[in-house]
Parts: structure tokens; sequence; C-alpha cells
């Protein structure tokens, strides 16, 4: 068992399948003897959450969409940059907290701690376009602690709509293009192509499989690299 537990991470689109792999690979690793951890961002790490969710729903009611049904969710597709600001003060605190909450989940003495969502799905929500965003979101990256395998999984976004939807599929296009633009400034993502199910649970166990074997022979790990896995741009769904 490894002295220090690794930090496996699962970010992605909504209705990208997070829910589902976590468990898969949750079942995985305990069945090969590991002890492992889990943590959803938004419940375990994220600061105030009721609270940042009236304050959202405050702010997102005084710029209604009519060209949207109404049971659509009008939230994280609000780029103002009064709400922009807004959710940076809370990213900054939520990122501070997720420290804390590895230290104490390391404490358990775990192998694994597996994060449903982590600092990266906050990345996604501001937009690298001025140099201060991108000062900031590097900032965000260098003050959390760094995952030994950090996923983002890639999906169609017409796919997660049907089986999830919550926010209108333009807005779904443009997230998908904002995750997979994280590795531009964070490469260490490992980016799972969008597949079937058992596809992406064979990639996503490879990964952990030689995360396992550097962890256990650290002198040998620039010969055997996590697997990294071809992926389209996007820029077919523009």
């Amino acid at each position: 068992m490894a002295e220090t537990a690794q930090i496996v991470t699962f970010s992605g689109i909504d209705g990208a399948g997070k829910t589902t792999q976590i468990e898969f690979a949750s079942w995985h690793l305990q069945k090969k003897g590991y002890r492992i951890a889990r943590a959803a961002f938004w419940e375990d790490v994220a600061v105030f959450p009721r609270l940042r969710t009236d304050v959202s729903a405050r702010v997102v009611s005084t710029v209604p969409d009519p060209s949207q049904p109404a049971s659509l969710r009008n939230d994280k597709n609000v780029r103002t940059w009064y709400l922009t600001l807004i959710r940076a003060m809370f990213y900054l605190l939520d990122t501070v907290r997720l420290r804390f909450v590895v230290r104490k989940l390391r404490a358990t003495s775990v192998d694994f701690i597996i994060f449903d969502r982590y600092v990266y799905d906050l990345l996604v929500q501001i937009g690298p376009r001025h140099w201060y965003a991108r000062l900031y979101n590097r900032a965000l990256v260098a003050l959390a602690p760094t995952p030994q395998l950090a996923f983002i999984l890639d999906a169609s976004p017409d796919e997660a709509f049907r089986r999830k939807p919550e926010y209108p599929l333009e807005f779904m296009h443009e997230y998908r293009r904002a995750f997979l633009r994280l590795r531009d400034f964070v490469p260490e993502l490992t980016v799972i192509p969008r597949g079937t199910v058992e596809d992406v649970q064979h990639r996503i166990v490879e990964s952990l499989l030689a995360s396992q074997r550097q962890s256990k022979n650290p002198n040998d790990a620039g010969c055997d690299p996590a697997p990294d896995f071809p992926v389209d741009s996007g820029k077919q769904n523009t």
C-alpha cells in the first residue's frame, strides 16, 4: 500500500458519466485490496453551497433567456462580470478548503482519494480570455493539491444533453470545449475520449494500473507514464 494516498479526480460536462466511472474505479481498486475515500466537490469541499445557490438564483433571475425552455437551468451559462467576480472569490475559498479536506482524508490512512469534480471544474467558469483570468486560474491550480491522476471525461454534448437535459445544448458544446482547453495550461490532465462505458472503464483502469506501478517504483516513473489518449478538439461541434 502507498504511504501517501493518491488523489484521483474526475471532471467533465454534466452527463459525461462521471458517477458511473467513479463507481467502477472504486470497485476495481477495492477489489485489489486498496482502501478508498470518496469526496464530491460540491457537497464535501465547496464553501457555503446553499448560500451560493441562493445568490446564483437571485442574480440569474434578473437575466432570463426567453429562447430557452423554462425547465433548463440558467446559472453556469451566465457569464456576467459581477457573477464571475463573485465566483472567483468563492472559488479561492473552495481551493483553500480543498487543502484541508485532502489533509483530513489522508490522515485516515486510505490509499486512494477519489474526487467527483475538482478545482478544474471551477476553472472552466473563469474564461481565460484575459491575462489576469489566466493568472488567477494558474494560482488556483498551484494552490490545490496536485492529483496523481486527473481525468477529464470527454463526451458528446448531444448525448449528454439527452441523458441529463439541465443546460442549453449550445452551452453544453461550449462547456465541452472549455474542458478540453484546460490541457493548454494543465498538461498533466488525462483526457479520456468518448466511447462506450466499457471502453472508458478500460482506459481509466489502464491509467490507474500505470499510476500504481509508478507509486511502487518511483525511480521508473519516467519509463512507464500514464497512457495519453488522443482526443479531437471539438471543432466539429461549433
